[in-house]
């Protein structure tokens, strides 16, 4: 919970500059200021989901639970960084990577295209159940896009739980896990995950959109003897989320 607020605070702030510096809003630019989010962000999304994966592996495979190895998030990673060094701690780091970078460009060009495709504007009384799906839908849409990365993912950061380490490489693992399970091992776990994906990203995405123009009404309101507009096309509020 504490990474998330770190991560949520990066990726919508490296987009909106990333869409400033880019000028022009397109599906395009969208798409690459999502990128960039994506890509910063992982310095903090790769520990933090390491020690989620180490925290709920803990005692996995034991009959009785034994005293626990690590006391909460921060023990665990420092434990891991004491044993492994820097690279333990960014175990999994390229598969973020390649994960997040799509999968955040793929996030902020869905929720654009569908906003503007669902004609949401700030007079709309329907503009927040319309902010709710476009959210809630542009988290699956990314989640789908980049699913079988996530599964090799956690697989990696999971690897040594134990002492016991199963895979040599990004390769080996992928080769393992096809070898045991047959390529539907790439969607194990999705349909939990995009149960959760729609909630989540609808929650995120209409409590910014919804932050900011309330920010921005009040910093951009009328000045001097300038009539206040009727109202803002929600494509103008979110076009530099």
């Amino acid at each position: 919970m504490m990474g998330l607020a770190f991560i949520n605070a990066i990726v919508f702030g490296v987009q909106g500059n990333a869409m400033r510096l880019l000028g022009k809003d397109t599906p395009t630019h969208q798409f690459a200021a999502g990128a960039a989010a994506g890509t910063i962000q992982c310095v903090i999304c790769c520990p933090m989901e390491l020690a989620k994966t180490r925290m709920q592996m803990q005692g996995t495979g034991e009959k009785k639970s034994s005293r626990k190895m690590y006391k909460n998030s921060l023990d665990c990673l420092v434990r891991i960084y004491r044993r492994e060094g820097l690279w333990g701690i960014n175990r999994g780091m390229v598969t973020t990577l390649v994960r997040e970078t799509p999968g955040f460009g793929v996030y902020f060009l869905s929720y654009d295209v569908l906003t503007r495709s669902l004609g949401c504007e700030s007079n709309d009384p329907y503009m927040i159940p319309k902010l709710l799906f476009a959210g809630g839908m542009a988290g699956i849409a990314s989640w789908i896009s980049t699913y079988p990365v996530d599964v090799i993912k956690s697989r990696l950061q999971a690897d040594g739980v134990g002492g016991v380490h199963q895979y040599s490489s990004i390769a080996d693992c992928v080769r393992q896990s096809v070898r045991r399970e047959g390529y539907m091992v790439f969607t194990r776990g999705l349909t939990s995950t995009l149960l959760r994906a729609f909630p989540v990203n609808a929650a995120t995405f209409a409590t910014v959109t919804l932050v900011l123009m309330y920010a921005r009404g009040v910093e951009q309101g009328p000045k001097d003897c300038e009539a206040a507009p009727h109202h803002t096309p929600i494509q103008e509020q979110t076009s530099s989320l």
